[in-house]
């Protein structure tokens, strides 16, 4: 009797201590179908969640079950429709918002006030990403639109040094740190996605991983808790191409590569070797799910909560928090599910006419919008022809773009890339 009841106690214990996902209702939806496209914690209780499109910044200190929002009365006094990509605090008063807008914003109370940061010799375009290191080091990187570049601050943001990144890469959309001098960052380049290394702070760069495959990014990294010598990258790929886990056990020294059954990963995050999660952004048609690996990526289930995602923050092995349609949290399953419905990426409108084509590419885009865009061209397998256009977009307009079509006759994939995310456009000469 005595076994029975030991037996039934560690059954409810196990059972108890299970860990899943759910979506917190608790912050305001993002509204329009886009995503928020961080989340920053800097213990259990404390940290901030960011909506990209909406530009608004929220604060929780009860590990998210509510939420205020700091940043809309900046928001008002900014231009229109501003994308808000990444937040990092340094400490509960010190901590930094990167846009996709030129603005770079600055907080010393924890978020309640904010200011834009000006102290830069060459002021960056986006800043794709933030990492706070140490008492007073932050880096941060941009831009997927490109150029590449890093910025680095040593006095908590004081004064900045801008670092010309063009050598190794044209985007850089992640920088991750162990401590104030040894690092990556991650982008891509004219090879491939691309995953570099420092070991004096930013002075010098050594390339430790290339995907060999032109258009991919290594979009978000991941130092795994327990230990910063295993690092994890998200590889984001193009249609019809899969995106990819990959993995150094080693510090960087050597990668190996596991494919993922979609192609749109961003977001990744693991609490051990073999148990992690990955996403990405949700396509115009496909919702892109919340997946799950226990045996270090070699196989994937879909978890059936979750789309969008474009960080996943891991506190520990109990607790983790992930941005995309909404901000999700892992926890025990006692906390309950609140109902939440999920809801795709809204896409850019686009027309190719006529499909087929002849000797001109005529392609319509319709933008509702500040915004960015990147056109590049692919044949039918996913090869990389040639980046066709990359524009700034200062309003909410339609833009009409003619190319020169001196290609054999098949079929050809426009990929269209901007703030929100990617989509792929088919058509035939």
């Amino acid at each position: 009797m005595r076994k029975a009841f030991f037996l039934l106690l560690l059954c409810s214990i196990s059972l108890t201590a299970q860990l899943q996902w759910r979506p917190l209702n608790s912050i305001v939806s993002n509204g329009n179908n886009q995503r928020f496209d961080d989340v920053f914690f800097l213990n259990n209780d404390l940290g901030w969640a960011l909506n990209g499109s909406n530009a608004a910044v929220y604060k929780t200190t009860d590990g998210g079950d509510t939420w205020i929002n700091q940043l809309s009365e900046l928001t008002t006094a900014l231009p229109e429709n501003y994308y808000f990509r990444n937040i990092e605090f340094l400490n509960e008063n010190i901590g930094f918002v990167g846009t996709l807008n030129g603005v770079f914003l600055k907080t010393v109370d924890g978020g309640t006030n904010w200011t834009k940061v000006t102290s830069f010799s060459t002021n960056p375009p986006a800043i794709c990403g933030l990492d706070a290191v140490g008492t007073s080091t932050i880096y941060g990187c941009g831009a997927y639109f490109s150029p590449a570049y890093i910025i680095k601050s040593i006095d908590s943001g004081e004064t900045w040094q801008y670092i010309d990144m063009s050598t190794y890469a044209n985007a850089l959309v992640e920088i991750l740190f162990q401590d104030e001098n040894v690092g990556f960052v991650a982008g891509k380049n004219d090879k491939g996605g691309v995953i570099l290394k420092t070991t004096d702070g930013g002075m010098t760069w050594e390339e430790v991983f290339n995907t060999t495959i032109p258009g991919e990014y290594v979009w978000k990294l991941e130092l795994l808790p327990s230990n910063s010598n295993i690092v994890f990258g998200a590889v984001e790929s193009v249609a019809p191409l899969k995106g990819k886990l990959v993995k150094s056990t080693d510090n960087g020294i050597s990668w190996i590569s596991k494919e993922l059954p979609y192609t749109s990963i961003q977001a990744v995050g693991f609490v051990n070797e073999n148990h992690g999660w990955m996403g990405g952004y949700t396509e115009a048609v496909t919702s892109m799910p919340f997946l799950e690996t226990i045996d270090g990526g070699n196989t994937w289930s879909e978890i059936g909560v979750g789309s969008n995602l474009n960080r996943i923050f891991i506190i520990n092995d109990q607790l983790a928090y992930a941005s995309g349609t909404t901000i999700y949290k892992l926890s025990d399953t006692n906390l309950a599910t609140p109902k939440f419905s999920e809801s795709n990426r809204k896409a850019l409108i686009t027309f190719v006419q006529p499909n087929p084509i002849k000797d001109k590419l005529n392609l319509t885009v319709i933008f509702d919008k500040i915004d960015h865009i990147v056109i590049e061209l692919y044949d039918e397998s996913g090869r990389f022809i040639k980046m066709l256009q990359k524009d700034e977009i200062k309003r909410a307009e339609t833009m009409n773009y003619t190319f020169d079509f001196p290609y054999p006759k098949g079929v050809y994939i426009l990929n269209l890339h901007n703030d929100t995310g990617r989509q792929s456009v088919k058509f035939v000469k």
